[in-house]
């Protein structure tokens, strides 16, 4: 085991590196190590939990390698890597709609599979013109089922919407765990960070926990930052398979690692898996009540998407 990755009594959270090691398009044909078979996934579980990583963000494929939000397919993968690795990594499955799925189908396999913990794009959700009372039933059922969900937010507009239902109580009184989706930077403006990104300046102000990923070999750039802001990362195959030299990076593991190593800087030890836990059950301490629900407006011309 490395020697960064335990837990502190004192100081900031451990910094949760997240690890989303395949995604729902990329193949064996854009880089030969990553995993698609349940054997694949297990085994990168096991790499990457070594590496330093907390959270397994898990994408699993059909028969014909397409994206699948099957709670068959689900349970193989998940029964492969809990075989390897038991309760080693926070599992948390992706209820990406890839065109494919409707908010119905997400919530569905959501109840059906119960998982741990669900990652859930706002704009997917809560699409405008749905009923907001809808997802704050979705969410006690969460909490009531201790199924820990992050909400995936793309740019401003997602985080002010996100804001917005959030102070209605569709979320319940707390804040939730959030990922922000950094957007690529244009090549002429990489010197600027991500001072300019689809949230203007980031990070946001946030109460929430929350964590940032992006698309490319920044990715290196924002594991740091996202340490030195109070924040976590979420790193892998999924959104960068390139080194920050442009080359191909060996394994999620090598990614997963130098994400571990950005941290050091701020004084930000490597959270295990019961680490992120118990950050994640604070993140989700609320409750959504009857009373909660019943108060919130009404689909119409009323309801809660028209005032955004």
């Amino acid at each position: 085991m490395l020697d960064q990755h335990n837990s502190s009594s004192t100081g900031p959270d451990p910094f949760i590196v997240m690890c989303a090691p395949n995604g729902a398009r990329r193949t064996h044909s854009d880089h030969p190590k990553l995993p698609i078979s349940p054997t694949e996934l297990a085994n990168c579980a096991a790499e990457v939990m070594a590496a330093g990583a907390s959270i397994l963000h898990l994408h699993v494929r059909d028969e014909h390698g397409q994206h699948s939000l099957d709670v068959n397919h689900y349970r193989r993968a998940i029964d492969a890597v809990t075989d390897k690795i038991g309760d080693g990594l926070v599992i948390q499955v992706t209820s990406e709609a890839v065109g494919v799925y409707s908010r119905r189908d997400q919530m569905t396999m959501v109840k059906t599979l119960r998982p741990e913990a669900v990652s859930l794009a706002l704009r997917e959700l809560v699409p405008n013109g749905s009923d907001p009372n809808e997802t704050a039933d979705f969410f006690c059922w969460l909490h009531e089922n201790n199924v820990c969900p992050q909400i995936i937010l793309y740019d401003e507009i997602d985080y002010q919407r996100y804001q917005q239902l959030q102070k209605q109580g569709v979320f319940g009184e707390e804040a939730l765990f959030l990922l922000f989706v950094v957007k690529k930077q244009q090549p002429e403006r990489e010197h600027e960070g991500f001072l300019n990104t689809a949230f203007g300046k980031f990070p946001p102000k946030t109460d929430s926990t929350w964590a940032a990923c992006c698309f490319g070999k920044q990715e290196h750039n924002l594991a740091a930052l996202c340490a030195q802001n109070a924040g976590h990362v979420r790193v892998g195959f999924e959104n960068n398979i390139w080194r920050e030299d442009g080359t191909f990076a060996a394994n999620n593991a090598e990614l997963v690692r130098n994400a571990r190593e950005a941290a050091l800087p701020a004084n930000r030890i490597t959270a295990t898996a019961d680490d992120a836990r118990r950050i994640l059950s604070r993140a989700q301490s609320a409750t959504i009540n009857q009373k909660q629900i019943s108060s919130l407006p009404k689909k119409g011309k009323n309801d809660l998407n028209s005032v955004i």
